[in-house]
């Protein structure tokens, strides 16, 4: 068993670094004991992301539907032939990482299914199950089982998933209206968004941010490093497109180059073990 738990846990790690070239940077910051766990949580956000995003020509409810049935008979009985949801179930059930987590996060993938413009109710509860559920389910890994030391957390956490997911909305709004018909911000037509939403959007994001980094300074140490440099890395996005137009914004995905992304490693590697943040 423990050779099989391995093995699926090395295929979460490959999807993380395959996906996300980023991500799988900040993982690699963290201290060992966390990075595995954390590739088990990607990899099952990952792959239901993959669903509702990705695979035009099937029956997406159909494998949705197949998908949550499977995660939850997988945490029921602490196994699963499929490697992702055997990973996920295993650091569900270490780290007590609560079903209404992510029951919110299954049900924000199934919104994807049928919504393609938010008011302001929806557009929170979708944020908070696609992202902020995402950071809370870290954060029971980083805690390792420290209840006080969670719920002190708790809402930095949520607003750093928050402002991440914003940054995403922001930088892949044109693909997202014109791949799959969406427009995830409340109020917003992509045909008539303009300088003035884009800088309220920012705003929000900026007090995201702000909030997030209060919480990522009480880390636990063999977390801070990874978690710093994720929030280094879409600071860094953010700051682009707060500085770019609104027909950048709106006619190309704004990216950090690898060759940044490296230097922001060694800044954040430097300010984290001179102990400046």
């Amino acid at each position: 068993m423990d050779l099989y738990t391995k093995t699926c846990f090395e295929c979460s790690e490959k999807i993380t670094s395959r996906y996300s070239t980023s991500f799988s940077m900040g993982i690699r910051c963290f201290e060992k004991k966390f990075r595995a766990p954390i590739c088990g949580i990607y990899g099952f956000v990952r792959f239901a992301d993959e669903i509702v995003d990705t695979f035009h020509d099937q029956d997406k409810l159909d494998l949705l539907t197949r998908f949550k049935k499977d995660t939850y008979l997988a945490i029921e009985e602490g196994i699963s032939l499929n490697p992702v949801l055997h990973s996920f179930q295993y650091v569900v059930k270490k780290y007590g990482i609560e079903k209404s987590l992510i029951d919110a996060f299954l049900k924000s993938m199934e919104m994807d299914l049928y919504n393609n413009t938010y008011g302001k109710e929806g557009y929170d509860e979708y944020i908070y199950g696609s992202a902020e559920v995402v950071g809370l389910m870290c954060l029971r890994v980083f805690c390792e089982n420290d209840d006080n030391l969670f719920k002190s957390l708790v809402e930095p956490a949520r607003s750093l998933g928050s402002a991440f997911q914003k940054v995403n909305f922001l930088r892949d709004i044109k693909s997202d209206f014109k791949e799959r018909g969406r427009v995830y911000f409340p109020g917003i037509e992509f045909n008539n968004f303009d300088s003035k939403a884009k800088l309220e959007i920012e705003e929000d994001i900026k007090r995201d941010f702000d909030l997030a980094y209060e919480g990522i300074l009480r880390l636990p140490k063999g977390a801070k490093f990874g978690v710093y440099m994720a929030y280094r890395y879409y600071t860094k996005l953010f700051d682009k497109i707060c500085k770019s137009t609104i027909d950048h914004v709106k006619s190309d995905r704004i990216r950090v180059k690898d060759s940044h992304k490296f230097i922001l490693l060694l800044g954040s590697a430097v300010k984290v073990r001179l102990n400046l943040i």
